[in-house]
């Protein structure tokens, strides 16, 4: 919080210093006159001493700090990607987006009521005096609705919850971290011809939107003012809601530029913002005093700090890794007393378990991509030996099942957690309960001749099955034998009672799945549900950019050690470090080779809004192979003197003939 709070104020500062400069530009091109441009200059620049210029100024400022609390409040470091459009629509509604929405909506009608005031003519006030009568002997002065202000109004209502859809749609709110270190000064200099050329184009399309949008549901806000504050029309002027009052050029202009100001002005103030928030922070290796233990890189690597906080530091450990030799000392020195390596512990501990855990992830989201494409086979084309009446379809299955799972364990990495692994089936458990699913009746060949799945009403998913007596696997190994089937009756020792619980599960069960492929079958349905395969990729690596910055940091620190490290406290590191780069590396080679899944980065355009988190995959993929080739180029054969594995001692010498 402190390293944020400074950063924040600052932010909030920069905004408000630079809110007159875009009121000046505002109140210059609102009174555009080129056939007379000195009357038009110097009228401009005397009504910016104006005392409701500066008034507007000072509510602009207020408007300001409220969109960077919000800015504040809504930052992410890990962009939230939605995989379906379902998803989308969920954050849309959410909670929290339709407090941002009708705030921004309130504040961009606060900026279109300045905007008014600083136009001045006719969109200055609500009301103005009309003469409603066609005769003007009778006509009696009157007050009238002025539309054109409350168009504006309108308008900047509009702009600001568009801004915040497109905040919400565009992933706004992540903060990208600059590659190349720079000045606050020269990025902000280089964002800003692409924040105006992007405010001037946004501005244009939102515009359009609302032109759209008040021709066919302007009147309703229209009678509702007229209603509530008794204010008639003016019929001598032409309704705004209709093509003719539309088809006016100055007053798209106008339009235009107050959304061109409102975008320009919250635009610098969520840039400043996201300059300041990823600056270069430097965390202190070894404390100099006791109270600021807390604070030293070491202690908020392996502690759970917010998110920013733990990406400063471990972009400071890529920095320090790589460009200051005195702090790199820091981390391989020992403790006194004691003489252990506390830092470097620290730091390569937090770092594989970085590496670990998205090595355990990628490995899961593997796991299941193949377990979706087995699912996708067509049940009712599988392959059923034929069989007798007195026999059970389930003759090879022990020695089919214990073959998967050994397959199926023997292919699986040791990093994996338990969790992941195929679950056994208990001694005691009856596969032929009707309370298992119908995909493990599936699995295990086991059907209930009187289930409802052979009923009149079948799912499509068991369809051209041949009816299956229950068995019991328990019963079947204490006897030797798999050719013993039960009577249907036994069913009935349970006492009636329990009969019907289980119908009415396995009929719901039956509903359920005849639900879920008749909604499957229609395509507005799965337009909203369906996942989108590079959405779903995205989300997987949405924060590998953390574990980019901890591959190059333990990267750079261990070639550095070669020759820094005095006490040699890498080298009892150096196994698990190299088992689990080289591990990564397998898992995300197999990652690339999955299907709908691109080997190329897709381009991305120089735009405001970053993109980047879109090709974080790619770029892990080039700082995983650049790690261990600077490790092997660094080490060279004493690696071979290193314990792996011979799987990875194997991949280690191609690193060391540079042949990968």
């Amino acid at each position: 919080p402190q390293v944020l709070g400074w950063r924040v104020a600052a932010a909030v500062t920069w905004s408000v210093v630079l809110l007159p400069v875009c009121t000046a530009a505002f109140v210059v091109l609102s009174r555009l006159d080129p056939l007379h441009p000195v009357r038009w200059i110097s009228s401009s620049l005397s009504d910016l001493y104006t005392s409701y210029v500066i008034f507007c100024i000072l509510l602009m400022s207020v408007v300001i700090t409220v969109i960077s609390i919000f800015n504040v409040e809504f930052y992410a470091v890990v962009p939230s990607i939605p995989c379906s459009r379902l998803a989308l629509i969920g954050k849309i509604i959410h909670p929290q987006q339709v407090i941002h929405s009708f705030v921004h909506a309130v504040m961009g009608m606060l900026v279109a009521w300045c905007a008014t005031v600083m136009t001045k003519g006719r969109f200055q006030f609500l009301a103005v005096s009309c003469t409603p009568s066609e005769s003007l002997d009778d006509a009696v002065p009157q007050t009238c609705l002025n539309e054109y202000h409350l168009f504006f109004l309108l308008s900047g209502t509009f702009l600001g919850y568009s801004y915040s859809l497109f905040y919400l749609i565009n992933n706004m709110n992540y903060l990208p971290f600059p590659i190349i270190q720079q000045y606050k000064y020269l990025r902000f200099r280089r964002s800003l011809p692409l924040l105006i050329k992007h405010s001037c184009v946004e501005s244009l399309y939102f515009v359009r939107n609302f032109f759209f949008t008040y021709y066919f549901f302007g009147y309703i806000p229209k009678l509702w003012i007229c209603t509530t504050m008794d204010l008639p029309i003016d019929s001598k002027l032409h309704p705004l809601d209709t093509l003719t009052g539309l088809f006016d050029l100055s007053l798209f202009y106008h339009t235009w530029l107050c959304g061109m100001f409102l975008l320009m002005t919250w635009y610098i103030a969520w840039l400043l913002f996201k300059i300041y928030a990823t600056e270069t922070h430097h965390f202190p290796v070894q404390p100099t005093f006791a109270e600021e233990t807390d604070q030293c890189l070491p202690k908020i690597l392996n502690s759970n700090p917010p998110l920013l906080i733990k990406f400063l530091a471990l972009q400071d450990l890529m920095l320090l890794s790589q460009y200051s030799p005195a702090r790199r000392q820091e981390v391989f020195s020992l403790s006194q007393p004691g003489g252990h390596p506390h830092n470097w512990t620290a730091i390569s501990r937090e770092c594989l378990s970085l590496l670990s855990d998205l090595t355990q992830r990628l490995m899961a989201q593997q796991e299941a991509a193949a377990a979706n494409g087995r699912a996708k086979q067509p049940v009712g084309e599988m392959k059923v030996p034929p069989q007798t009446p007195g026999t059970v379809g389930t003759e090879d299955m022990p020695f089919q099942s214990q073959r998967s799972n050994i397959v199926l364990r023997a292919s699986m990495s040791p990093l994996v957690k338990p969790s992941l692994m195929p679950l056994k089936t208990s001694p005691g458990s009856d596969i032929g309960s009707p309370f298992n699913s119908p995909a493990l009746h599936c699995k295990k060949g086991v059907m209930d001749v009187n289930s409802p799945w052979h009923g009149p009403v079948q799912s499509p998913l068991v369809m051209r099955r041949g009816p299956k007596l229950w068995t019991s696997v328990p019963d079947q190994q204490m006897n030797g034998s798999h050719h013993e089937s039960f009577p249907v009756v036994s069913a009935a020792r349970a006492g009636s009672e329990a009969v019907q619980p289980k119908f009415i599960y396995t009929w719901l069960q039956n509903r359920q799945e005849q639900i879920k492929n008749f909604l499957s079958k229609r395509a507005l349905i799965m337009y909203f549900f369906s996942k989108h395969p590079e959405a779903s990729i995205q989300a997987v690596f949405s924060d590998a950019q953390m574990h980019i910055w901890a591959l190059e940091g333990l990267s750079h620190l261990v070639a550095a050690s070669f020759t820094e490290d005095q006490f040699g406290v890498v080298q009892t590191t150096l196994p698990a470090i190299l088992n689990t780069l080289l591990t990564l590396q397998e898992v995300v080679d197999r990652h690339f080779k999955l299907p709908h899944v691109s080997s190329k980065p897709p381009r991305v355009s120089g735009s405001l809004v970053d993109t980047s988190y879109k090709t974080l995959r790619f770029a892990l993929r080039a700082s995983l192979k650049t790690a261990l080739y600077r490790i092997t180029t660094v080490f060279g054969e004493h690696l071979n003197a290193v314990q792996v594995s011979p799987e990875h001692k194997k991949r280690l010498q191609q690193f060391l003939e540079y042949k990968e």
